[in-house]
């Protein structure tokens, strides 16, 4: 019987058997190396992999009462992990989109890149960056970034082109 086969028994017979519920530590056992091995196809790298997993697996332990009682729960801790993934692939296409010469740099991809992006968008004026942070991070349209900062369309694409500016030149001064 396949590694996968088991699982799925276990899990069927985990189901059965509603009046004992499925500890933490059970659905662990069960779901890591699946989990794991789906993150890896995902990312591409082993390390990220495990490193999200553990986030995952984490996030789903702190709501394990709650967890433990829905339909699928390997679905659950799926999803929270797709969605770490997701927030760090987004993370790291704000850094090439709106830093591009910052991103070249040693910090894309690294533990360092959240303080460091953070670092980077301090030198804008706080409409600058709002204007940046709203259409590149969140994807708001410049009609949209422009309702929610009370301006026009034009004066966001105006914001963007005065803060990536500053940041080439920032860059280009730290060199």
């Amino acid at each position: 019987m396949t590694k996968q086969a088991l699982r799925l028994d276990a899990i069927r017979a985990a189901d059965t058997d509603l009046s004992v519920p499925l500890t933490f530590e059970e659905f662990f056992r069960l779901e890591r190396d699946h989990l794991f091995g789906t993150l890896c196809l995902i990312t591409g790298d082993r390390d990220e992999a495990e490193e999200l997993a553990q986030e995952a697996f984490t996030t789903v332990w702190e709501r394990w009462d709650r967890v433990q009682g829905m339909d699928n729960p390997a679905g659950y801790v799926h999803r929270v992990a797709t969605n770490a993934f997701r927030k760090r692939y987004r993370r790291q296409m704000v850094l090439r989109r709106v830093l591009p010469h910052f991103a070249e740099r040693e910090h894309e991809g690294s533990a360092e890149a959240p303080a460091f992006l953070h670092e980077a968008l301090a030198a804008l004026t706080p409409r600058q960056r709002a204007a940046l942070v709203l259409t590149e991070l969140w994807g708001f349209s410049a009609a949209e970034a422009g309702r929610a900062l009370g301006v026009r369309a034009s004066t966001i694409g105006a914001l963007k082109h005065q803060g990536r500016n500053t940041l080439r030149e920032r860059a280009d001064d730290d060199d």
